[in-house]
Parts: structure tokens; C-alpha cells; sequence
């Protein structure tokens, strides 16, 4: 009830992370964080509240907000002369039980005047795994609109290769779990060189989630990672205070 309350009431937030090059330095885009700014008891992570959200069905409106705050954001900063920046929304495996998901997020695209490439999907390793042909066909439909589409949190689940084949996924997030050990762990190091010349041997991109330290940034780049993020540029900033925010930071427009 809370949460439904939450919808109405204005209380949903959205906060927003950095993606820059690593090669470059320079912005590419964000990730969109939703947060619960609750009036008792403050801000709220998603990890608190989303599987409530998937369990009522209250993913599906919400899912729709954030990716119009998304759409509306990316076109306030090309308004405020920062260049065409991509936004990456995550995507929730009950999202895709919407008939009307795909259709929805076509109309919001053509309401908020936004280029569909300018909109990135982060996928669930458990939404590949678990797809049925309807899932499949609603991925293909996605790609067909012009968006991105990222596999989220790559390693940490059942990383089954098929996937990158079977699928029409751009991108593959490295998952922090192995970015938060590096240069310590000789494992971790292992691991994320090969997930890295793997994705662009299959002509994929590769973004690397949790960058704390310039260790952690100085093997990335070593490596060719393509897109960065972490507290090291940015911790997640309030969508109130972005456009001030990204003034600091120097601008590659996305083709």
C-alpha cells in the first residue's frame, strides 16, 4: 500500500550514475537508480522495496515512469548543451509478462521526442535464462525500435555463452563482484580480461560496474574495457543536481 502510495504521492525518485569512457575520459551517459523517498523513513534502496514491486505487479507502472523520467531527463541535457547522452533503465524479468511492454515503451519514445538509441535496457541474466519464445520476440521487437540492449551484472548468475548468440544484446556490464578485488585477486583478474576480449571478439561492448580506485581503472584500461562506472567518477546523483553535476565532466556525443 505503501508503494502504490509512492506512485501516486510523488514519492519515487530517480538518481542518476555517470558512464564515461575509459579510453577518453569522457560522459557517454548514465544509469538510472530508482530510489523511495519515503516520508518516515527516508531514502530507500531498491534492493528494499523492488521485489515488493515485482510481487504486486507494481513493477509494470513503475517500470513505465522511470523510463519517461529517463526519455525526459536525456532530452534536458542535450537542452542544457551536454550533447546527446544515453540513459540506461534496468528492466525487471516481470516487466516482460506486460503484453504491453514493447508497445509502451515505443509510445513513450515518440511522446518524449527522444531518439530510441539515446535509451538503454539492462537485462537480467535470469530473464535470458528463463526466456520463453514471447520473451524472445518482445527482445527482437525492442532491437527493432533502435534501443540498446545490455546484459546486467555478466558472471554472476549462469553466464552461459548461448546467450550472446542467441540474443540481440550490444553490451555486457561486468558485474562489481569482480572489479571490487582487482589488483589483489589474480582470479578476478583472470576472469574480467577474458569476459572483456570474449565480448569484443563477438563485437560487443564492454561496461565495468563498482570502479573505486585508479588500480581498478589503470588494469581496465590495460585491458580495453570500453565504459566505466563507479564511485571513483560519481556516486549516483539526484536527478535535481545532474545537469550541474555533468559540467565538470568533458562531453563525446553518442552518433
Amino acid at each position: 500500500n505503501n508503494l502504490r502510495r509512492a506512485l501516486t504521492q510523488n514519492e519515487l525518485d530517480v538518481f542518476y550514475q555517470p558512464k564515461l569512457c575509459l579510453r577518453s575520459g569522457r560522459l557517454l551517459g548514465m544509469e538510472a537508480l530508482l530510489r523511495w523517498d519515503h516520508p518516515e523513513k527516508g531514502m530507500i534502496r531498491p534492493d528494499q522495496f523492488i521485489s515488493v514491486a515485482e510481487e504486486t505487479g507494481l513493477i509494470i507502472p513503475i517500470g513505465k515512469w522511470i523510463a519517461r523520467q529517463a526519455c525526459r531527463m536525456s532530452k534536458a541535457l542535450t537542452a542544457a548543451g551536454l550533447g546527446n547522452l544515453q540513459v540506461a533503465i534496468n528492466l525487471s524479468p516481470k516487466q516482460f509478462s506486460d503484453p504491453d511492454l514493447v508497445a509502451s515503451i515505443a509510445n513513450i519514445l515518440k511522446e518524449e521526442a527522444l531518439p530510441a538509441h539515446l535509451l538503454e535496457l539492462e537485462l537480467t541474466e535470469g530473464l535470458l535464462l528463463e526466456a520463453t519464445e514471447d520473451t524472445h520476440l518482445q527482445l527482437d521487437q525492442l532491437k527493432r525500435l533502435g534501443l540498446t540492449l545490455a546484459m546486467d551484472d555478466f558472471g554472476t548468475g549462469y553466464s552461459s555463452l548461448s546467450y550472446l548468440k542467441k540474443f540481440p544484446i550490444d553490451i555486457i556490464k561486468i558485474d562489481r563482484s569482480f572489479i571490487h578485488e582487482i589488483p589483489d585477486n589474480q582470479d578476478d583478474m583472470e576472469i574480467t580480461s577474458a569476459v572483456i576480449a570474449m565480448a569484443h571478439n563477438l563485437k560487443l561492448k564492454v561496461v565495468a560496474e563498482g570502479i573505486e580506485t585508479a588500480a581498478q581503472l589503470a588494469f581496465l584500461r590495460r585491458h580495453r574495457c570500453d565504459v566505466g562506472q563507479g564511485y571513483l567518477f560519481d556516486q549516483p546523483i539526484p536527478g535535481a543536481e545532474l545537469i550541474e553535476k555533468l559540467k565538470r565532466y568533458p562531453r563525446g556525443p553518442i552518433a
